[in-house]
């Protein structure tokens, strides 16, 4: 035991010393003075001080910061947006607020013109229209007031006034609607850039078929006390809590969008309220729409369709930036830009079939394992057999 006592406290006179020559190395070879901005740039930038969980030597690695210096480290090209930067309530939610979000596509304008102008004023004078109803007959013909009721059974300018009331009601709302359904589902034009987005449980990936076969996958980043070692951690200038992204769609602003959605599992939904878009996604089907950015800024939407245990942890982060940026990061992905204005002529099959990426993917990999495999029965063997010999139809069994 004494034993023991003494080499404690041999180890503890050592680190000890060890640790004031460190301090006493650090101070020389210090500067007298160290402004701000130095010591903002001292430090790696992007890390946090070691964990003392991390590695087996005593927490002499390193994990990512909650807040790195880019927000969009992942983008190989495109700009740095930074949440925080935007305008408040302008693509994401806003605490507090239960308006219609600032649109930035024609159709959103179109339609929240709809809502404010037609849609809100009616819903306001039928349901104040209703609340008098109710008292008038609640106070005129109750029993104290009214001991001996009408028997009139019938009112011709009543009947009237019940019927085209709500006809005309119903017309006013059905001429705008009509127009604005038909301008949502109104097809692209040509030179359009084609979005497909693939729902699956439960995150996101994208194709850009037009620009080389781009592909990305986008994950919700977690918070900083659910990442693991190693991960990168939500920040504030990636986007709000739940709609944050590791890797952003990046879109064109001021061309059209041709926005193709389908699923691999269950039934999902795209959707971005200040794109006033909600497109669900169909294992087996291919749903398209259009839409046009009219601002660059940073977009937030998620799944809109009940689609699993975690249906909320399916955000959609999507950066809309000049064409010149975008063509920049399709560069930079390695994809190519099609001719301007040129039709797409791209082959986008359904999820599941023969020239789908799943399946040209599992192709590649048994090829690469077992070599290709030459299908039998692709050419039918040749008989010479002549048609006579073919069987009979029904009513010819005896031949």
């Amino acid at each position: 035991m004494l034993r023991t006592g003494i080499k404690g406290w041999v180890l503890a006179a050592g680190f000890a010393l060890a640790t004031l020559t460190g301090a006493g190395s650090a101070g020389a070879q210090a500067p007298a003075a160290t402004s701000p901005a130095t010591a903002a740039t001292a430090a790696p930038t992007g890390l946090r001080p070691a964990d003392s969980k991390q590695g087996t030597s005593g927490g002499s690695l390193q994990k990512p910061d909650a807040a790195p210096a880019s927000p969009a480290l992942a983008m190989d090209g495109a700009p740095a947006f930074d949440a925080t930067a935007s305008a408040p309530g302008v693509g994401q939610p806003l605490d507090g607020v239960i308006h219609i979000q600032p649109q930035v596509t024609k159709n959103g304008l179109r339609a929240h013109w709809f809502h404010d102008r037609i849609l809100f004023p009616l819903i306001t004078i039928i349901s104040i229209l209703v609340l008098v109803l109710l008292v008038v007959v609640i106070v005129k013909f109750r029993a104290s007031a009214n001991p001996t009721p009408s028997r009139t059974s019938h009112n011709t300018i009543l009947e009237v006034v019940w019927t085209l009331a709500p006809v005309l009601i119903l017309v006013a709302i059905a001429v705008p609607s009509i127009g604005l359904l038909q301008a949502q589902f109104k097809p692209a034009p040509a030179g359009a850039v084609t979005l497909k987005a693939i729902g699956n449980q439960w995150f996101w990936s994208y194709q850009y078929p037009d620009h080389g076969g781009i592909e990305i996958t986008a994950n919700m980043l977690k918070e900083g006390n659910q990442v693991a070692p190693g991960e990168r951690a939500r920040s504030a200038s990636d986007g709000p809590r739940l709609l944050a992204t590791d890797n952003r769609v990046v879109l064109p602003v001021g061309v059209p969008i041709r926005l193709i959605t389908t699923a691999n599992d269950v039934i999902h939904s795209w959707a971005v309220p200040a794109f006033w878009i909600k497109l669900d996604a169909i294992p087996g089907r291919l749903n398209e729409t259009s839409f046009t950015i009219d601002k660059p800024g940073l977009y937030f939407g998620q799944c809109s369709e009940l689609c699993g245990a975690r249906h909320a942890f399916m955000p959609i982060a999507v950066e809309a930036v000049p064409p010149a940026q975008f063509a920049a990061w399709v560069r930079a992905k390695g994809g190519t830009m099609p001719a301007p204005g040129k039709a797409s002529d791209a082959v986008i099959p359904q999820p599941g079939a023969d020239n789908s990426a799943s399946v040209m993917d599992e192709a590649a990999v048994a090829n690469a394992i077992t070599g290709p495999i030459e299908n039998g029965t692709d050419t039918p063997p040749i008989s010479p057999q002549g048609a006579t010999g073919n069987p009979g139809g029904v009513g010819e069994a005896g031949r």
